[in-house]
């Protein structure tokens, strides 16, 4: 492992910490008393306290020396005195272990008193510290200079690799997480108040059942069978409400093995609730006060910011039919039309669609392409052909719809409801139906017939409404978040590349090519401003590392980010 010199300045601070006879991962509780949130809210002039975090800045000043403690509530600054922390001869604690052998990012613990500075700042006045856990790297903290901040930890990637320091050194993304952890409480208090059952289901299913996707498969050594992570816990939900509970309820973290983008990550969380003797039309009135509850409980009001967009979710919202929504942004009635006549009606309109779609694929191509985006306000799009809507009931005044309804938001699914189908034989034959579209060649229908569940609706359901609920959308509207990596803690990344060892120019002529992602070779070679030796060198190793690659196209040659 190759050290940065800082790093290898605080591996010998630790050496020398040891020699002092301090130990710099004490095991011992350290008791404190306040936090920074406490201090300041609670402020006492002489109060004594004891509080610990992370040492963010420090700054000597001979005897004495201001330094700012960060814990989880936020940051409040400490005064340290030689004096009064080495009132005795031996100043070693103030002179060496305090201005030369802490760093940014160490933890201590501090006994002090709370006084006020002649420019108002609350402060600790340290009487003694302790020093908890010493930091062997350092953190990527950003510095300030007449009010401009520069090298900021701001790259998506590093710190989607490293959340642990970007909400270190980023403290205003903890909020996201705090509104996240705030918006499952409300939704579970929602829940359990109206008389509903929070339940867990299988994470390692013998089937994926309850949606169309990939799914991750995986192995049972003793079984000697495979299994497939969850796609989707609504079969096994549907089942417990055939045993005889009015109302459950599951916060599920779902996998499909499908591509990934700002708004899809491989391994996400879903809310999927079923409540007997209801329809779609109660469980619509239903979502409007439940996410009324939740955007007020969350941000204390039900209008929030997302993008360029104002969107208020106060109840009640649009309700706008498939069929309407298409008639009106495309111009085309699909009522009644045929498989062919629906495809021809695609291409006329410039989506792309191929022989593997059924009607329910090409329905859903057009809606998404020309319809969609065009919800920005909270509205509920309903009634769906039965061929997008495998486990629907079927409409009770249209037998070719389905009771279903999806809720927009700005051009986006946030929940996805039914009046669920508890009839096994109609249950049956659309699974059938599913199996003949997978043979086609749809990979979006599903391949498996869950024998079992069909078993179970065999026993009697009683007539069901169900509604699922993606979470970590919901949230990235809540909190104004264009991409889901920001509302997760730990989002799915591609192996970290190993780091390269290349010479300043190579890394300068890196640096450019990062921000463009793909630049002509010509145009790099003048913005690197590198005579031609250098510059063949330093193209050279780039490629040879790959860092970069040149490719020869039609238009010229251009580099690109490997």
């Amino acid at each position: 492992m190759q050290l940065s010199e800082q790093e290898l300045v605080r591996r010998d601070k630790l050496k020398k910490l040891r020699e002092l006879d301090i130990n710099p991962y004490p095991a011992d509780l350290y008791p404190v008393t306040d936090t920074s949130k406490q201090i300041k809210e609670q402020f006492e002039e002489g109060k004594k306290v004891v509080a610990a975090g992370r040492l963010m800045m420090i700054r000597v000043q001979g005897k004495a020396s201001f330094a700012q403690l960060q814990d989880a509530e936020g940051k409040i600054q400490v005064y340290f005195n030689r004096d009064e922390i080495c009132p005795g001869e031996d100043k070693t604690k103030y002179n060496d272990v305090f201005k030369k052998l802490l760093d940014f990012g160490d933890f201590i613990g501090v006994e002090g008193e709370l006084f006020t500075t002649k420019v108002g700042e609350k402060t600790i006045n340290v009487k003694d510290f302790t020093l908890l856990s010493k930091a062997l790297k350092p953190l990527p903290v950003p510095k300030e200079k007449d009010g401009k901040v520069y090298d900021a930890f701001t790259d998506p990637e590093q710190r989607y690799r490293q959340r642990y320091a970007d909400l270190v050194v980023n403290p205003q993304v903890k909020n996201v997480f705090v509104k996240r952890t705030k918006l499952f409480n409300a939704m579970r208090q929602f829940f359990n108040d109206a008389g509903y059952f929070e339940v867990e289901t299988p994470v390692l299913q013998p089937i994926p059942g309850g949606a169309a996707a990939r799914p991750f498969v995986t192995h049972h050594n003793a079984l000697d069978v495979p299994l497939y992570m969850r796609i989707a816990n609504e079969l096994y939900l549907k089942r417990l409400i055939v045993g005889g509970f009015e109302g459950v309820y599951e916060f599920s973290k779902n996998f499909r093995n499908e591509g990934m983008d700002r708004t899809h990550n491989p391994e996400f969380t879903a809310m999927e609730i079923y409540v007997a003797y209801k329809d779609y039309n109660w469980m619509m009135d239903f979502c409007e006060r439940l996410l009324e509850h939740c955007a007020t409980a969350v941000n204390g009001t039900t209008k929030v910011k997302f993008g360029e967009h104002d969107i208020d979710f106060k109840a009640p919202y649009a309700r706008v039919t498939m069929a309407d929504s298409i008639k009106e942004f495309t111009g085309f009635d699909i009522t009644g039309k045929s498989e062919d006549e629906i495809r021809q009606a695609a291409i006329d309109l410039g989506v792309e669609v191929d022989n593997t779609m059924g009607k329910g694929k090409l329905i859903d191509e057009i809606f998404g392409e020309k319809c969609e985006g065009n919800y920005i306000q909270p509205t509920f799009i309903t009634d769906y052909p039965k061929e997008m809507s495998p486990l629907c009931k079927e409409h009770r005044d249209n037998p070719e719809l389905t009771e279903r309804f999806e809720l927009m938001v700005c051009g986006k699914e946030i929940a996805n409801a039914y009046s669920e189908l508890n009839d096994p034989i109609d249950q049956r034959e659309r699974f059938e139906h599913q199996l003949k579209l997978a043979a086609k060649g749809d990979d979006e229908a599903t391949e498996f017939i869950d024998h079992d569940f069909l078993r179970a609706l065999e026993y009697g359901m009683p007539p069901t409404s169900g509604m699922g609920i993606g979470m970590d959308r919901l949230i990235m509207f809540l909190t104004n978040n264009q991409s889901i990596q920001e509302v997760l803690f730990f989002p799915q990344m591609r192996p970290e590349k190993k780091a390269v060892a290349i010479s300043e120019d190579a890394k300068a002529v890196f640096e450019i090519l990062k921000k463009a992602e793909k630049l002509e070779l010509v145009d790099l070679k003048t913005q690197s401003g590198l005579s031609n030796k250098k510059w063949d060198k330093t193209i050279k190793e780039l490629t040879k590392n790959n860092l970069a690659k040149v490719e020869k196209t039609d238009d010229g040659l251009f580099v690109g980010v490997i």
